[in-house]
């Protein structure tokens, strides 16, 4: 994966016995475990453990995928060989069935049927009854690794040629890079893990085809993509349009292939066109990740190494580090990540603990304040002591009033001036560091310099470490050129004061 931990979103998975049940009810992984059931002592395999040609009509037709009289097309015997062929290659890669070498035998010596190996069940395939759900996810992790290797294959006749006639094979000069086709698809799929994830997510998680394309080959600061950027595009399309394809009968992907009216133009010399605002996207593909997606790329993810957080891990953490850490969070997750925490806590005694966790001037701290306030909003009347425990608190005291005015407690005293001022740069500072410039912050500074006409003058002199940073920041985004103009002086006398 090519992505960074910093730019990892928390991801919200289904619990472990739901994420089990759909990798059960997953087409692929259903018709390996079918077969491990049907196959014995008397299935007949090769020496590399696939099913022997001879044995392939026997093994569709337990899968359903033949007529009752085994008649067909050849072009639908074919597919349903291929299908039981690679159900099989699931079953054997994921230890659902056992496939003895002869030459593992205490004599040594076998005939030539006996040479084609013995099939036994295996382990993995008791475990589908006997284990949980984690053993379940560990058999379907598995043949996810199977099928993404198979599907970073390329459809190449030489390399067929080349292996059936045992000659060693030049990738080369099939113009395929085996390390290149698995990143390559290690990287889309990462990208699409981050549109799920994200704060941005399309409506329903459907992802279209080209964009995900684009994802990867325009890069970010080019303009007017040329004819040979858009032609690779096109090339990643078909691409993808056939591993979407193989991916999405083991549960990772719903997708919605090209129509196939648009595949003689996206196979001719001349590069795809970009769709036009008016024609339906779809017909480019579509591809979403299934919940068992998100759990198998994550999974992926934690195993090449990166930070791939989980909404929930921060449940038995102290409300230090979930303050931190939902600090980057995207709003939705952050609330979620917030709710577990709660629940396994005393309200009191949480408000207490977050409270103490809000505290601090560096700079990371007024965004701790706002995911605090956020906690507490959640908290209910119960938390009431521990606010007016901190009314008297410079960092705290104004956070507490607006909570205990929100919740309609008596005898709640008034800010003084300077905690009105210092609540404000801090809610602004928070704002800026959760979200940048952004239209709602911009809608704040506007309303603050109206309704105070005086505020720059007095907002300078606030005692709080992002004063100044707070006024720059409301010269850039107010649109009135005077008031804008203002802040920036406002700005210049708080970091004189500072210095």
């Amino acid at each position: 994966m090519s992505q960074s931990p910093a730019t990892l979103p928390p991801v919200l998975l289904h619990s472990e016995a739901e994420l089990a049940r759909d990798a059960l009810a997953a087409p692929l992984l259903a018709r390996a475990v079918r077969l491990a059931r049907w196959a014995g002592p008397g299935t007949r395999v090769g020496a590399g453990g696939e099913l022997v040609d001879e044995q392939l009509p026997a093994a569709a037709a337990e899968l359903g995928l033949t007529g009752a009289d085994g008649a067909g097309s050849g072009d639908d015997d074919g597919d349903a060989a291929a299908y039981a062929s690679e159900a099989w290659r699931v079953a054997v890669d994921t230890g659902l069935v056992e496939v003895r070498d002869p030459e593992e035998t205490e004599d040594g010596d076998a005939d030539a049927e006996e040479a084609e190996g013995t099939v036994t069940a295996g382990e993995e395939l008791r475990l589908l009854t006997s284990g949980g759900p984690q053993d379940v996810l560990g058999i379907w992790l598995a043949a996810l690794e199977t099928v993404f290797a198979d599907a970073t294959v390329p459809d190449l006749e030489d390399l067929v040629d080349a292996i059936e006639g045992g000659g060693e094979i030049d990738f080369e000069e099939l113009g395929w890079d085996p390390q290149g086709e698995a990143e390559f698809l290690e990287g889309v799929l990462g990208n699409l893990y981050l549109l799920t994830v994200g704060d941005n997510a399309p409506e329903g998680g459907a992802v279209p085809l080209p964009a995900l394309a684009a994802s990867m080959i325009i890069p970010d600061d080019m303009g007017e993509p040329t004819d040979d950027v858009l032609e690779q595009v096109s090339d990643a399309m078909m691409r993808l349009d056939d591993q979407f394809r193989m991916l999405e009968p083991i549960g990772l992907v719903a997708y919605q292939p090209v129509d196939e009216a648009l595949m003689a133009d996206i196979d001719s010399e001349e590069p795809l066109p970009p769709a036009d605002e008016d024609e339906d996207v779809t017909r480019y593909g579509m591809v979403r990740l299934t919940p068992l997606g998100l759990y198998g790329i994550r999974a992926r993810m934690l195993e090449a190494g990166l930070d791939a957080p989980a909404v929930g891990d921060l449940a038995d953490k102290g409300a230090d580090t979930l303050l931190d850490a939902t600090a980057a969070f995207p709003q939705a997750a952050a609330q979620a990540e917030i709710e577990l925490w709660l629940a396994r806590r005393v309200p009191l005694e949480a408000a207490r603990e977050l409270l103490a966790a809000a505290r601090g001037g560096d700079e990371g701290a007024p965004l701790r304040r706002l995911r605090c306030q956020q906690a507490l909003s959640l908290v209910g009347g119960t938390a009431e002591p521990a606010l007016r425990e901190v009314l008297d608190d410079a960092e705290l005291g104004g956070l507490a009033r607006v909570w205990l005015a929100e919740h309609g407690a008596a005898q709640v005293p008034a800010p003084s001036e300077g905690m009105v001022f210092w609540l404000t740069i801090d809610t602004i500072a928070a704002q800026l560091a959760a979200e940048g410039n952004s239209e709602e912050l911009q809608g704040l500074v506007e309303g603050l310099a109206a309704q105070h006409s005086g505020f720059f003058a007095a907002a300078w002199r606030v005692e709080h470490p992002a004063t100044a940073d707070v006024l720059e920041a409301m010269g850039r985004l107010h649109p009135d050129k005077r008031v804008a103009k203002e802040a920036r002086k406002a700005a210049f006398k708080a970091r004189s004061q500072q210095a």
